[in-house]
């Protein structure tokens, strides 16, 4: 059986406060196989934010383990661990963290310029053409709706052709039935391309979607279960 794609053995966030060390992430163990789809759930505080930061490695685990096909993060430097991710993570967050005096062009570009992509400009081109922005390459993002903006910064995580998507509240500056329509355009994707993704989500509804479903509470998974009836 392969390892899974990202793996997760006992790990652990604790950041300083000034009342003293807080506990954000306890004992977590997670393993996330290549293709699958995940949603996690919970109330707000609960770890689910933090819990992508460490998968992504913009956070370091301050115990335990994270690994992504079995290289374990610890023995990475921090240019080793960002070309790592560059190469293979893709992220999309609640707010789309665009450049505003750049078109949505060069927003999808820029990251690729930046990790030495070949050809940055035409694999931006892309990535907006398939997520249906062919029309909207020379605009900036005053010029676009929410919308139009949350698929700017989802061509960008696809620009690099990555295995893993990792979703913070996707819609969660959209309205219901815009949220709706990425919704449908992030599953699309994962179907076309086999892309692993994890979704943070406070609604159940998009979580019902997911093949999986990841419950968490005060820092911990208190629940971890297949959904016979994913959504397609």
């Amino acid at each position: 059986m392969p390892d899974p794609l990202i793996s997760l053995n006992r790990a652990e966030l604790t950041l300083p406060s000034d009342a003293g060390p807080v506990e954000i992430l306890r004992g977590i163990d997670l393993d996330v196989n290549i293709g699958e789809t995940v949603g996690i759930v919970g109330p707000s505080g609960s770890g689910k934010t933090s819990l992508l930061m460490i998968i992504a490695g913009l956070e370091r685990a301050t115990a335990g383990e994270v690994t992504m096909n079995g290289v374990g993060y610890g023995n990475l430097s921090e240019d080793a661990l960002a070309k790592m991710r560059g190469e293979n993570i893709g992220i999309v967050f609640q707010d789309f963290h665009l450049i505003p005096n750049m078109t949505a062009l060069e927003n999808v570009a820029l990251p690729l310029e930046l990790a030495d992509v070949p050809d940055p400009f035409k694999r931006a081109g892309e990535a907006l053409d398939e997520v249906g922005l062919s029309h909207r390459h020379t605009h900036y993002p005053g010029q676009l709706s929410g919308g139009e903006q949350q698929r700017v910064a989802l061509a960008r995580a696809l620009g690099p052709k990555p295995t893993l998507i990792l979703a913070d509240e996707p819609t969660g500056n959209l309205d219901g039935d815009t949220g709706e329509k990425i919704m449908d355009l992030m599953f699309s994707v994962h179907a076309r391309h086999g892309t692993t993704l994890i979704l943070v989500t406070h609604e159940d509804r998009l979580a019902a979607r997911c093949a999986r479903r990841v419950a968490m509470a005060d820092g911990g998974i208190v629940n971890d279960v297949q959904q016979s009836q994913a959504a397609d």
